[in-house]
């Protein structure tokens, strides 16, 4: 099983981007996938969730309202809309799977990971 992130970049706070995750090796649709962060001497945390229909998501607190996490089963493919950007959104972004666990903020539950893509918000 590989997943792909990309799409990171610099952008000034109140910027948008969009990232992608790009699944292969195993049936897409029978996985849940998230998105977790990383900021330097930081834990990694998670940011967002999605059932493996696409049909619910999750989100941390810090990123409700302008985060949407969602996926293309056809295209393998799983997005995160960022919106609203801030410094404190300056992190490397992972994404992972799980067959098991939906939405899990716990990252040993997942299977998985991509390699990260890095997010820069400029104040």
């Amino acid at each position: 099983v590989q997943l792909q992130a990309s799409g990171g970049g610099l952008v000034q706070a109140g910027g948008s981007l969009t990232l992608s995750c790009v699944f292969s090796g195993r049936t897409f649709s029978t996985n849940a996938i998230a998105w977790f962060r990383q900021a330097p001497g930081k834990e990694r945390e998670f940011v967002a969730g999605i059932s493996r229909s696409g049909g619910s998501t999750q989100y941390a607190d810090s990123v409700k309202g302008r985060f949407t996490m969602s996926r293309d089963n056809a295209k393998n493919t799983a997005y995160l809309q960022m919106n609203s950007l801030k410094p404190e959104d300056t992190a490397i972004y992972y994404c992972a799977c799980s067959r098991l666990f939906y939405g899990n903020s716990d990252s040993a539950r997942y299977d998985y990971w991509g390699q990260g893509t890095l997010v820069t918000v400029s104040s």
